[in-house]
C-alpha cells in the first residue's frame, strides 16, 4: 500500500513529550511510542482540531519505520477513520489527518498522569 506521507517530522513540542515518555516507559524507539500515540488518538471519538503543526524538531522517520510490520494495518485504520469522519481518503487528507492524530496522541499520552511505566501503556490498550 502506498503511504500517505513519505517522511514524518515531529514538532519540537512532540519531541519533548516523547522524551518524557521515553524516560517513564523505558521505550527507547520513537517509532514505537508514535504508534501508541497514533492509536490512542484514533480511539478518540472526536476529530482532531485542525491546528498548524510545525515540523521543527530533528526527529524524523519514514512511514515504514513509523509503522514497521503494522504499516499497512495503520494505514487502513487511518483511511477508515477518515472515511468515518466524512473527510475523504485522498493522499493530502490522509497526510494531514495522520499528522493531527499523531501529535494529538502524543499529547494525550504525555499528559496522562497514569502513564508511569510500560505496563501503564499496556493497561491503556486493554481498557
Amino acid at each position: 500500500m502506498e503511504a500517505p506521507i513519505n517522511r514524518i517530522q515531529l514538532s519540537q513540542t512532540a519531541k519533548d513529550q516523547l522524551t518524557k515518555l521515553k524516560r517513564s516507559t523505558k521505550i527507547e524507539q520513537w517509532n514505537i511510542l508514535c504508534r501508541w500515540a497514533f492509536c490512542r488518538s484514533l480511539a478518540e471519538p472526536t476529530i482532531p482540531s485542525p491546528v498548524p503543526i510545525p515540523a521543527d524538531s530533528n526527529v524524523e522517520m519514514s512511514w515504514r519505520v513509523f509503522g514497521g510490520e503494522m504499516s499497512d494495518i495503520l494505514l487502513i485504520a487511518l483511511k477508515q477513520r477518515c472515511y468515518n469522519d466524512n473527510l475523504g481518503t485522498d493522499k493530502e487528507t490522509l497526510a494531514t489527518q495522520f499528522r493531527l492524530h499523531l501529535h494529538r496522541g502524543i499529547g494525550y499520552l504525555a499528559g496522562d498522569p497514569n502513564i508511569k511505566k510500560i505496563e501503564d501503556l499496556v493497561l491503556l490498550g486493554l481498557s
